[in-house]
C-alpha cells in the first residue's frame, strides 16, 4: 500500500497542520493507552487494586525518564530533518535520522543497565512504603528490560511524521496499543501475573511498534531511509540533535522530578492513599492534555518545514491557528472535568474512599487548565524554529523553578497539607504559561518579517 505523504510546501498551512495533527492526535492518544490501560486493569484487581495502583504510580518517574531520553533524540532530530528537507538537503536529513537511531540504541542499553542496578533506592526515594514497593518492583524490573523498544518506538516515530507520513506514524502506535489492550487482561487476570503481566504486555506491544517503525524507515515508501552504512555517531550532528532535543528532554525529566517530589510529600502528609489519588489525577491529566500536546506537535513539522523554506507568512498563520485550537480545547476539558470528576476517577479505581478523596484534589489540580495551552504553544514554536535555549529555559521555568519548590513549601503553609501539593500545578500553569507565550510573541514574531514569503 502506498503511504500517504503530506506536501508541506503546498496548500494552506491550516490544512497541512490538520493533516498532520489529527493522525498524530490519534497516535498520541493510542500511545497513552500503553500505560493508561495498565492502570485501568491494575486498579480493578480484587482486594489489592488500590495498593497495586499506588505501586505503579511510584514507577512514573522512571517511566518518564525513559520517555525523556526518547524525546531527547526524537524532538531534537525530527525538526532538524524537517528543516533540511525544506531546504532540499535530503542527504543531510537522512544522516541526521541515522545518527539519531544509533544514539537511541546506545542510550536505551545504558538506561536498562542503570535502572536494573538502582531501581530499589530510587523507588524508596520516590515515596515507596514496604506495602507498595513489591508492586512497583515487579512492574519496573520487567519494563526496564524492554526499554530499548520503548526508545525506538517513541524516538523514531517523529521522523516518520517529519516526512509527512502522519498516518503511518499513527499506525505505529495503533499496532502497539491494540496489542497492549488485548494482552493486558490475558497476562494480568487469565495467567494471574498481576502487575508483572501488565509490564510484559507493555514491552511486547512496544516491541511490535519498534519493528514497525524500523521496517517502514528501511522500506521503499520512506523518503528518508535508515541505512546501515550510516549507523555511526558524528559529533557535529549529535551536538545539534542533543542541543535542540534538550527542551523535550528537560520537559520529560522535569515531569519525572515533579512526580517524585509529589509522591514524597504525599507520603509524608497523606500516606499511600494519596499516592493512589495522584496516580489517578495524573492519569486523567495525561488523557486531557495529550490532544493539546498533539496540536503543538502536529504543527511543529509543518512550521519547521515552512521556516526552512523561508515561508514566514505561513509560519505566523500556523502559530495563531495552533494556539487558538489548543486554548479552546483545554478550556472545554476544564469544564468537563469540573462537572464530571467521578466519571473520570472511576475509570481507574472505584474504591469509595479513593473516589471521594480524589474529587476535591482533581478540582484544585485542574483549576485554570486552559493556561497550559500557552505553555504548549510557546514551547512548540521555540522547538519548531530551532530556538533551543528558549525552549529549554521555559521547560525548566515552569516545573523546576515554580512547581517543585511550591510542592515542598505549600503543604507547610496555612495547614494546606496534601492540598498544597495539588495547588502547585495550577499556579505554575498561570505563571509559566503566560511567561512562555508572551516571550515567544515578543521575540519570535518580530523575526518573521515578510518579503514575498521570504525571510528578510
Amino acid at each position: 500500500m502506498k503511504a500517504h505523504q503530506t506536501n508541506f510546501s503546498q496548500g494552506s498551512v491550516q490544512k497541512n497542520i490538520m493533516q498532520v495533527m489529527l493522525p498524530m492526535m490519534v497516535a498520541q492518544l493510542l500511545n497513552l493507552l500503553y500505560n493508561i490501560v495498565d492502570r485501568m486493569y491494575i486498579g480493578q484487581m480484587k482486594d489489592v487494586g488500590t495498593q497495586a495502583l499506588s505501586g505503579l504510580g511510584l514507577c512514573f518517574p522512571i517511566l518518564m525518564f525513559v520517555t525523556a531520553f526518547a524525546n531527547l533524540v526524537g524532538s531534537g532530530g525530527a525538526p532538524l530533518c524537517a528543516m533540511e528537507r525544506g531546504k532540499g538537503n535530503r542527504q543531510e536529513a537522512e544522516r541526521i535520522m541515522c545518527n539519531s537511531f544509533f544514539l537511541l540504541l546506545l542510550l536505551g542499553a545504558g538506561l536498562t543497565i542503570a535502572g536494573l542496578i538502582f531501581h530499589k533506592p530510587l523507588l524508596y526515594l520516590f515515596g515507596a512504603s514496604d506495602a507498595i514497593y513489591p508492586y512497583a518492583r515487579d512492574y519496573i524490573m520487567i519494563y526496564l528490560c524492554g526499554s530499548i523498544f520503548v526508545m525506538i518506538a517513541l524516538g523514531m516515530n517523529p521522523f516518520i511524521n517529519s516526512q509527512g507520513f502522519a498516518r503511518v506514524g499513527m499506525l505505529t502506535v495503533l499496532l502497539g496499543a491494540l496489542a497492549n489492550i488485548a494482552l493486558d487482561p490475558v497476562f494480568i487476570f487469565v495467567l494471574g501475573w498481576g502487575v508483572r503481566g501488565a509490564a510484559f504486555a507493555t514491552i511486547l506491544s512496544q516491541f511490535l511498534s519498534a519493528v514497525w517503525v524500523v521496517g517502514f524507515l528501511r522500506g521503499r515508501n520512506a523518503e528518508l531511509k535508515l541505512r546501515r552504512e550510516e549507523f555511526r555517531l558524528e559529533a557535529r550532528r549529535v551536538k545539534k540533535i542533543l542541543s535542540l532535543g534538550t527542551a523535550g528532554f528537560v520537559m520529560s525529566c522535569t515531569n519525572s522530578v515533579v512526580q517524585a517530589a509529589c509522591n514524597s510529600m504525599l507520603q509524608t502528609f497523606g500516606g499511600d492513599l494519596y499516592i493512589g489519588v495522584m496516580t489517578v489525577v495524573n492519569s486523567i491529566r495525561e488523557i486531557a492534555q495529550t490532544p493539546a500536546q498533539a496540536m503543538g506537535d502536529g504543527a511543529s513539522p509543518v512550521m519547521s518545514y515552512n521556516y526552512g523554506e523561508g515561508q514566514c507568512r505561513k509560519v505566523k498563520r500556523g502559530i495563531w491557528f495552533m494556539t487558538l485550537l489548543t486554548v479552546i480545547y483545554l478550556a472545554a476539558m476544564w469544564l468537563i472535568l469540573f462537572l464530571f470528576p467521578r466519571l473520570f476517577i472511576s475509570i481507574f479505581n472505584r474504591d469509595p474512599e479513593l473516589v471521594e478523596t480524589a474529587v476535591p484534589c482533581l478540582h484544585l489540580y485542574f483549576f485554570g487548565f486552559f493556561m497550559m495551552a500557552f505553555q504548549i504553544a510557546g514551547q512548540s514554536v521555540f522547538k519548531s524554529l530551532g530556538k533551543a535555549r528558549q525552549a529549554i529555559f521555559f521547560s525548566l521555568f515552569r516545573k523546576i523553578i515554580i512547581v517543585v519548590p511550591l510542592t515542598f513549601i505549600l503543604p507547610h503553609v496555612a495547614g494546606l497539607g496534601v492540598m498544597g501539593v495539588f495547588l502547585a500545578e495550577p499556579i505554575s500553569n498561570f505563571i509559566g504559561g503566560a511567561a512562555c507565550f508572551i516571550t515567544m510573541c515578543a521575540t519570535i514574531l518580530p523575526e518573521l518579517r515578510i518579503d514575498n514569503g521570504r525571510t528578510l
